[in-house]
């Protein structure tokens, strides 16, 4: 097999951590009748994994070059349909099945646009465990109590949890910030649905809220205020919208 040289253009950070290994799989509590989704394989390392548990693996990869040192690792795995490996964008990807999960060490230059795509997906995953930035992961849980458009979009859809802390060292070549190992489980729309709120409205106003961090939440949301609960608001008047968790917005926006 070639030695592939990891693509920087690509984020391409390839995981050697046994331990970290060992965790993505415990928390995607894989069984045989599951469908994994694996974004970005890389060398292999954590689609053998994978196989091990699964009933099938779906892998994308973008890297040419990858793509076949896969289909040679792999070569028995994709003969029996165990493997499924597509060369595409994960962007582009659309999901097919209704019942999958993401598990995967993802590309971190597009982590923001892959969590939005499949939270947001017709067919949602049943849940994802990624490799993200420590500081990505920190954000989405808000362990400092200061939410974000990101921590209330995953909160919005799942349940967040920060896994467990990957320093850089165990990747190569060793990117300059530490990784953490995040899972969102329970992932659906049930947020929405239970509360009779229409999604697009709420991220509209939520975007709105976030549009300008050091102004209050009453002047980011003027032009909204005729559809927003008035009591709610005259509470919240002196906050920011990073002060809010989601069950605030939803006090906030149901009338």
């Amino acid at each position: 097999m070639k030695i592939h040289k990891a693509k920087k253009s690509l984020g391409q950070n390839f995981l050697k951590s046994e331990g970290a290994l060992r965790k993505i799989i415990e928390e995607g509590e894989i069984n045989s009748s599951d469908i994994i989704l694996e974004i970005g394989p890389g060398k292999g390392v954590l689609t053998s994994r994978l196989l091990e548990k699964a009933g099938y693996v779906i892998a994308i990869e973008k890297d040419k070059n990858l793509v076949e040192f896969l289909q040679e690792k792999f070569a028995k795995e994709i003969s029996e349909k165990k493997l499924i490996l597509l060369e595409n964008d994960i962007l582009e990807y659309i999901p097919i099945s209704k019942n999958y999960k993401i598990i995967a060490n993802i590309p971190y230059n597009i982590t923001g646009a892959i969590l939005k795509k499949f939270l947001t997906e017709k067919i949602q995953p049943n849940m994802m465990v990624l490799m993200v930035q420590n500081e990505v992961a920190k954000r989405i849980v808000a362990r400092d109590n200061k939410e974000s458009i990101l921590s209330i979009s995953v909160k919005a859809y799942g349940t967040p949890k920060l896994a467990m802390k990957v320093p850089a060292r165990y990747f190569s070549p060793a990117p300059k910030v530490d990784s953490a190992i995040i899972s969102i489980k329970n992932i659906s729309r049930n947020f929405f649905i239970e509360n009779k709120v229409d999604e697009n409205t709420f991220w509209e106003i939520i975007h709105a809220g976030f549009a300008h961090k050091r102004k209050k939440l009453t002047s980011n949301l003027k032009k909204f205020q005729p559809f927003l609960n008035q009591i709610q608001l005259k509470t919240l008047e002196n906050k920011r919208a990073e002060d809010l968790t989601l069950f605030d917005w939803l006090l906030l926006i149901k009338k």
